[in-house]
C-alpha cells in the first residue's frame, strides 16, 4: 500500500478551469472565426469578449497547474510535504499524551506528528466537505497503515466547536485550515482550538494570518500572554522557511504565519 496525501490543488480543478477555458476557446473560432455570425460589429464584439474569456480562463488555469504540481507530494518542488514536516516539528508531546490536529484533510499533518511522538498518539479531525471530495476518514487511515502507523485516529469534527472538553489535549496543531472557514472572528476559532489544550502543552497553528483575514495577531499574542500562557510566537514562514516571497505571492500564500508557544 501507498500513501496518497493527494493535492492541496485538486486535480479536477484544474481539469475543469482548463475545460472552461478550452470551451470558450471553441465558442471563440465558432463564432468570432468563423461565418456563423454576420461579418459586422457584432461579431466582432462577440470575438472579443470570447477570447479574452478564453485568455482569462487559461492563465487562472495555467496558475492552478502550476499550483498543483508546487504541492505534489511526488513533485520536485513538494512544498506541501516541507511544510507538513515543518509544523510537525514544532508538536511536542509526552509519552502516553494525545494531540489533535485541527482539519486533518488527508491525514498528512496528523501522521507527521504521530511518527515524531511515538509514545503519544494523535487525533486527527475534519468535516471532509465536497469542495475536497477525495479527502476522507477512509484516506487518512489508509494514509496512515501505509505509513506503518498506529498511533493515530480520525473524526469528523467541526473547527468552530470542538467536541471536545477544555484542556483535553497535550498539543493542538493545524496547517492552511482556518483561512478557508467563513468567519467574521477566525481568532476565536483559534481560541476554540486553544481552549481544548492542557497547562504546559504545546501548540503550532499554520496558517495565512493576514490582517483581513485575522485582524491585528501582534494583539492576539499580547491577549494569550495576559491569559497566562507560558511562550507565544508568530514566525513567518514566507522568509524562506517553506517557501520564498514571491513564491508567496504569486500563490496567494502570503501572511502565511505559525502560530507556536505552549499553554
Amino acid at each position: 500500500m501507498k500513501t496518497d496525501y493527494k493535492n492541496w490543488m485538486p486535480k479536477g480543478m484544474v481539469f475543469n478551469m482548463a475545460g472552461i477555458a478550452g470551451g470558450f476557446l471553441v465558442f471563440y473560432v465558432v463564432f468570432g472565426v468563423l461565418p456563423v455570425l454576420p461579418q459586422g460589429k457584432v461579431r466582432t464584439v462577440v470575438g472579443i469578449i470570447l477570447l479574452v474569456l478564453t485568455i482569462l480562463f487559461a492563465l487562472v488555469a495555467l496558475w492552478m497547474l502550476l499550483m498543483y504540481r508546487a504541492f505534489s507530494y511526488n513533485g520536485n518542488r513538494q512544498m506541501s510535504k516541507q511544510i507538513i514536516e515543518g509544523v510537525a516539528a514544532y508538536v511536542n508531546i509526552p509519552d502516553g499524551g494525545k494531540g489533535l490536529d485541527v482539519g486533518c484533510g488527508s491525514g498528512a499533518l496528523t501522521i507527521a506528528c504521530a511518527k515524531r511522538n511515538p509514545k503519544a498518539s494523535m487525533i486527527g479531525i475534519d468535516r471532509w466537505g465536497k469542495e475536497y471530495a477525495s479527502f476522507s476518514k477512509q484516506l487518512c487511515e489508509n494514509n496512515s497503515k501505509a505509513e506503518g502507523v498506529n498511533n493515530t485516529s480520525f473524526e469528523q469534527g467541526d473547527a468552530t466547536h470542538l467536541d471536545f472538553a477544555d484542556e483535553t489535549f497535550d498539543a493542538v496543531t493545524s496547517n492552511y485550515v482556518y483561512h478557508n472557514i467563513p468567519s467574521r472572528d477566525r481568532q476565536a476559532i483559534l481560541l476554540e482550538t486553544l481552549r481544548t489544550l492542557k497547562k504546559g502543552g504545546t501548540f503550532a497553528i499554520h496558517d495565512i494570518m493576514s490582517k483581513g483575514r485575522y485582524g491585528d495577531m501582534q494583539e492576539f499574542v499580547k491577549r494569550l500572554k495576559d491569559m497566562g500562557y507560558e511562550e507565544v510566537k508568530l514566525i513567518d514562514t514566507t522568509n524562506g522557511m517553506f517557501m520564498s516571497r514571491f513564491e508567496a505571492l504569486w500563490m496567494e500564500l502570503s501572511g502565511s504565519t505559525i502560530l507556536v508557544g505552549r499553554k
